[in-house]
């Protein structure tokens, strides 16, 4: 999930990198020379000193694991920890916490040459949530347990089995980046150097390197999964990882993706958030019944004429400006009205531009019932919202103790790691994050020229009120690709929210995608 609300427009911030910055030299030396074997666990620490420093490799804890998956045991094994940073005089930079989840099919003594399992590394948004979010909620063996709509059962929150994880056809690997998780600079290091697009994505590139060597690695598919602003991460690793390292990614996973900031963050010089938005207006207000029979009648066909209009009609009207003519104006107002559920009173007020957090507070038609963020089909009632500003998100207050409480419970329960670090699930010391108008359209499209055999799917839910699926579509049919490279490119759409996995179904239809995507 998530990203940091920096502008009401960009909720999710992505990592960014320019397309030419992919060749640079980094700027963070890279550790010192990896052991031949893996890294071999140690028994968790209990004193006091170690409860309250950063993590280090020496509080690696291994678990072995049994669930049941398609009424038949499935074993796995667990790895929590960090991989210390170190330069090249072997001078600690950083802690990054992890966790691995593998099975046998992985031990790179047994498993055979000539079909390695894939391994995906996973990381969230923000900039500053750590990866809790997709290892609890989307791809681990265990997720947070949801009621029937899709909200957290609770307090106490408990986890269950997750029977559409994703380690059926890949390894997973949880990255919290710096600041985020149990990550930290090392003691006497200024955590700045870690936090900004080309800072992150120096530090991740170099805790994947780390990762893939002490466990050989080198030999496996690998994946990338990113959501919300690591969908921007991921899209300027894969070049970055080839450039800096010489590894070649098999595929990345965007989910509720952000590639262009500028699709985001309205302005008045900025009209293309409007534009990228209407059709995710249209697909909430049919959620809340909001429209005519016409759009009433069939979501697809509803979301389909609202591309349509966008495109023909709605873009090239904004493009135009006050040179409208009245008739036009008079049409244009009609079918936003039409497509929104909103008045036309308001639409006209606001010069046909529907901002979200607007449409948030005004499409149910109350003084105070407002529509979430993350997920607009999920409602509150906000005594602000009269007056000009909703005080919460309705589809993420729930969330957040939900997947706080049930990880703090998990890492030391059935992980077996300590630590008395809070877990910042999703913090805002990595502010100011020194970076505006994020765009990694080009970092993806130049990776994919340089790699033609990197495959790339977009999963996008259709009541997202922070990343737009439309924009998703905008950002695909931006890259200039043979079309021999483009058809590595899916885009897959859901009936769901920000947070694409806390329905059920839309998380199996995920783990079913995924797995097709890895094999």
């Amino acid at each position: 999930m998530l990203g940091w609300r920096m502008t009401r427009g960009a909720v999710l911030l992505s990592m960014v990198l320019a397309a030419s910055a992919l060749g640079q030299r980094v700027r963070m030396p890279r550790p010192d020379a990896a052991p031949t074997t893996g890294p071999v666990a140690a028994e968790p620490d209990h004193s006091a000193h170690a409860a309250t420093t950063p993590a280090d490799e020496s509080k690696l804890s291994v678990t072995q694991h049994e669930m049941t998956l398609d009424g038949k045991p499935f074993k796995y094994r667990a790895t929590a920890g960090a991989l210390t940073m170190k330069d090249e005089s072997g001078k600690a930079k950083a802690n990054i916490f992890f966790v691995a989840y593998d099975t046998e099919k992985s031990d790179p003594t047994t498993r055979p040459a000539a079909n390695p399992r894939p391994i995906t590394f996973l990381f969230n948004g923000g900039p500053g949530a750590a990866a809790i979010w997709l290892h609890l909620g989307a791809a681990g063996p265990k997720r947070v347990q949801m009621d029937d709509g899709s909200i957290p059962v609770g307090p106490p929150y408990k986890l269950e089995d997750n029977q559409s994880t994703w380690l059926r056809g890949t390894d997973l690997v949880f990255v919290d980046p710096v600041s985020t998780g149990y990550s930290r600079p090392a003691p006497g290091e200024d955590p700045k150097q870690f936090h900004g697009v080309q800072e992150d994505i120096e530090s991740v590139s170099e805790f994947i390197r780390v990762y893939i060597t002490r466990y050989r690695r080198w030999g496996s598919p690998i994946y990338l999964a990113g959501e919300s602003y690591g969908t921007t991460r991921a899209s300027a690793l894969a070049g970055f990882l080839a450039n800096r390292y010489g590894i070649a990614v098999n595929g990345i996973t965007l989910v509720s993706s952000v590639l262009d900031f500028k699709t985001l963050e309205t302005s008045p010089s900025n009209d293309l958030p409007y534009e990228m938005y209407l059709p995710s207006y249209a697909a909430v207000a049919w959620y809340h019944k909001k429209l005519s029979a016409e759009y009433q009648a069939d979501l697809q066909k509803t979301v389909d004429a609202a591309r349509k209009f966008t495109t023909d009609e709605y873009a090239p009207a904004l493009l135009q400006g006050a040179s409208v003519t009245p008739e036009q104006r008079t049409h244009l107002i009609k079918q936003l009205a039409a497509f929104t559920g909103l008045s036309e009173d308001l639409i006209d007020r606001d010069n046909l531009r529907i901002n979200p957090g607007q449409f948030e507070k005004q499409l149910l038609g109350d003084g105070h019932k407002i529509i979430g963020r993350y997920d607009g089909r999920m409602t509150g009632w906000d005594p602000e919202a009269a007056r000009g500003g909703a005080g919460y998100d309705p589809s993420f207050t729930d969330y957040l103790s939900a997947y706080t409480a049930c990880f703090n419970q998990y890492v030391r329960d059935d992980l077996k790691y300590e630590s008395d670090l809070p877990y910042e699930a999703l913090t805002g010391k990595v502010q100011p994050w020194p970076e505006d108008n994020l765009y990694v359209i080009d970092d993806l499209q130049n990776a994919l020229l340089q790699n033609p055999h990197m495959r790339v799917q977009f999963l996008s839910g259709y009541y997202d009120l922070a990343t737009p699926f439309f924009s998703a579509d905008y950002t695909i049919n931006r890259m200039v690709l043979s079309p021999e490279v483009r058809a590595n490119i899916t885009h897959l759409y859901f009936p769901s929210g920000h947070m694409i996995y806390h329905n059920r179904e839309s998380s199996k239809k995920m783990q079913e995608a995924v797995d097709k995507f890895v094999q």
